[in-house]
């Protein structure tokens, strides 16, 4: 007689109340503030102070905060919000470029002093930024260009060694040698190699080291702060800090600035996430992209 086959039993994957916890705890940490931001925008300097933190007042005051907050000072903080653009937006792309060539040219060409520039790169990952504030302020103070946007723009793109390190990991192993050899055999050059040949597989690692770059130009505080004098040159940040700095010198005499201060803050977020959610879309096409095997 032949037996009868049994069907095997799907193991179900085994649960850690442990590692439920800590999850619980860590998505906790990380969207109370946010989830704090949103009631507290919607609240007025009173019931800031009188009633509980975690939870909204009887009236919502949301879109009149939005409202103050831009009409305020003549509309500073709008003025604010485009610079904040303007040096994120200019810095990334520019910081970006760099690095997807440099990174690029230290993983597929060899020549001499490769590996010791490449090692000073990662030396230059452990300095921090505020101990190149001082010197960066004086070079530019000499050359002229303090309390304009290139103060924050140039210093921004040449300022993520990390960039060019994680371009460079990412190309080594992205990118074979023999798609490079097979466009220079059809005649192609170096930059073409580059931007049409191979700039699909480093698609993933372009929008990583954007995103990276653009988060980090939005809420620089302290590169502005010594680089700007006028307040409308201001990023966000450095606006947002002076609005403060007046409620706080005033005694509460402008205490109408703490909710600017609190809505500006939930309104600076929102273009953080477009453009995390536009440039996630890179990252999708570009992983199925290099799955495939042509």
């Amino acid at each position: 007689m032949s037996a009868t086959p049994v069907k095997a039993r799907k193991a179900r994957p085994k649960r850690s109340t442990i590692l439920t916890i800590g999850m619980l705890a860590a998505a906790a940490y990380f969207l109370l503030p946010l989830f704090w931001l949103v009631v507290a925008s919607t609240k007025t300097t009173g019931d800031l102070f009188s009633t509980f933190g975690l939870w909204f007042a009887g009236e919502n005051n949301l879109f009149t905060n939005i409202g103050n907050t831009f009409t305020a000072d003549d509309g500073a903080f709008g003025q604010w919000l485009g610079n904040s653009l303007l040096y994120a937006v200019a810095s990334a792309l520019g910081g970006t470029f760099l690095a997807a060539l440099g990174g690029y040219g230290f993983a597929k060409y060899r020549f001499k002093g490769n590996r010791a520039m490449f090692m000073g790169v990662l030396g230059a990952m452990a300095v921090p930024s505020t101990a190149l504030a001082i010197p960066t302020y004086l070079l530019f103070s000499q050359a002229g260009l303090t309390d304009t946007p290139w103060a924050i723009i140039l210093p921004s793109m040449a300022s993520h060694p990390f960039g060019l390190y994680f371009m460079r990991i990412y190309a080594d192993s992205a990118v074979p040698d023999e798609l490079i050899e097979s466009g220079r055999i059809d005649g192609a050059g170096d930059f073409r190699i580059f931007f049409q040949v191979t700039g699909r597989l480093l698609t993933p690692a372009i929008a990583t080291i954007m995103l990276f770059m653009l988060v980090q130009t939005w809420n620089n505080y302290f590169l502005p702060l010594i680089m700007l004098n006028d307040p409308a040159l201001y990023p966000v940040t450095v606006g947002l800090a002076n609005w403060q700095g007046q409620a706080a010198s005033s005694g509460g005499a402008s205490g109408d600035y703490i909710p600017l201060v609190v809505t500006g803050s939930l309104i600076s977020i929102f273009p953080l996430i477009v453009a995390f959610l536009f440039l996630q879309r890179y990252w999708t096409t570009g992983l199925v992209s290099g799955s495939v095997k042509q």
